[in-house]
């Protein structure tokens, strides 16, 4: 779908960096997404891609809408929501130009110069609080689906970063009116662009190749299906039912997360694409913007330090920018990065809590606890590269599929089992309906059934 050849791509220049330079330099310049560099070099990876795409065509021979259309249910609520957060940041923009004037004004007196910048920050705060708490409030108020929630909660936190980072990035230029502040123009540009790091110019490529884009979006829309696959085919038949009845056996619980190990994998692969890949490179190539390094060769590593960082270097850079380097000269390094784990922590959390409709810190756990536990476990990866990168994957499968079968055991739990007073939103329903039981004399059995 999105396949090109490297000499056809205008204005880009060296694709790959070396392991120096990775995730190192906060600098923009023009590069390629590793996938787009191993898929315009590789045949084999090609071959792989569309093996892919082969199975989805296959597969969308079998495959109802209905579980998309339900995921993105009531869209005109979320697209409201949506307009709302931009608001909020447009409006931003002619607050801080009124900032600057104001200040400008006001620059030889140095009372109300601190007054104003008091009137400032209260002011950024605000604004922040406003574009965060009211979705916040809309949904825990109204469940909406969850498609539709979650894209409305991501795009809180998008905007509210992107928010924060012009502001910091503007302040000495508002206090001081040595630089002129950017057009409003290049400002919504930003708002768009595929960062979270204000710079007042990026590399640009030449020009728009709208095939790219659309094969891209494509892409986007192809995996949303796929998702719906692996929730129909895996998710359903085994937790669709859960807490019909008052008692399931411990078993049926193993075998189910079992089960989702494999789907739930597939599906954390398939998010990185869409949205990592597909979707930031859509967007990249419509706005001409150069720099589409937003994610490294992550798979390949053997320390989960180095995971975190290659994972998602859009989010890394703000987090390492806006929290972790004003933190650690005074906090040290390492209750910085754990401040920035427990963070990241949270809002992945507070997206699934708004987007489930209920309270069930399994990411919480997982990320803010095992995740950083697994930083100095795998901290000599490499002296064994190969035995750590295994390990990896194995953790990551693990987690996937405790992800995809305990929060689906609760979404059922909360629907199909008797409502009681003492229901507590923040109180699990799976921890005590339906009852886990033993079977008398349980044992393992053979799956495969062969009678000797």
């Amino acid at each position: 779908m999105s396949l090109r050849k490297t000499k056809n791509v205008p204005n880009i220049t060296e694709n790959v960096t070396s392991n120096n330079e990775k995730t190192k330099d906060p600098d923009f310049v023009c590069r390629e997404s590793p996938l787009t560099v191993l898929f315009e070099q590789s045949l084999h990876i090609q071959a792989i891609y569309h093996i892919f795409v082969v199975i989805l065509l296959i597969l969308l021979i079998n495959i109802g809408v209905s579980s998309v259309v339900y995921g993105f249910g009531d869209i005109s609520r979320g697209a409201k929501l949506w307009l709302f957060q931009l608001a909020i940041v447009l409006i931003f923009y002619p607050g801080i130009t009124f900032y600057a004037a104001v200040r400008k004004i006001i620059k030889n007196n140095t009372v109300l110069c601190k007054l104003w910048s008091i009137i400032g920050i209260t002011g950024v705060v605000l604004l922040e609080l406003l574009l965060i708490g009211v979705p916040v409030w809309d949904l825990a108020k109204e469940h909406l689906a969850l498609g539709s929630s979650t894209v409305v909660t991501c795009e809180m936190f998008r905007f509210a970063m992107k928010m924060c980072s012009v502001a910091v990035a503007l302040v000495e230029r508002c206090n001081q009116g040595i630089k002129p502040l950017p057009s409003f123009s290049h400002y919504v540009y930003f708002l768009f662009a595929p960062t979270l790091i204000y710079k007042d110019m990026y590399p640009r490529t030449k020009k728009v190749r709208w095939g790219v884009v659309v094969g891209h979006l494509l892409e986007v829309a192809a995996i949303i299906f796929y998702n719906s696959f692996l929730w129909e085919r895996f998710i359903l038949p085994y937790w669709s039912n859960y807490g019909k009845e008052p008692t399931v056996e411990a078993g049926y619980v193993v075998r189910g997360m079992f089960a989702c190990i494999l789907p739930g994998v597939i599906s954390f692969l398939c998010g990185f694409y869409l949205l990592l890949h597909a979707w930031h490179n859509a967007f990249a190539e419509m706005l001409t913007f150069g720099d589409r390094l937003f994610y490294e060769d992550w798979w390949t590593t053997s320390r989960f330090s180095n995971y975190y960082r290659a994972w998602n270097r859009i989010v890394h850079a703000w987090l390492r920018n806006h929290i972790y380097q004003p933190l650690a000269p005074r906090a040290g390094r390492a209750l910085s990065t754990f401040i920035v784990f427990f963070v990241s922590s949270i809002a992945h959390e507070l997206i699934l809590i708004l987007s489930f409709g209920f309270f069930y810190p399994v990411l919480v756990v997982e990320f803010g606890v095992f995740g950083v536990l697994m930083l100095p476990l795998t901290a000599s990866g490499r002296r064994f590269p190969r035995l750590y990168n295994l390990l990896m994957w194995l953790v990551l499968f693990i987690g996937n599929g405790l992800l995809w079968s305990l929060y689906a055991m609760e979404y059922f739990a909360r629907k199909n089992c008797p409502k009681l007073e003492t229901d507590n939103f923040f109180v699990p329903k799976s921890w005590s309906c339906p009852e886990v039981v033993l079977k008398p004399n349980w044992a393992f059995q053979n799956p495969f059934n062969i009678i000797y």
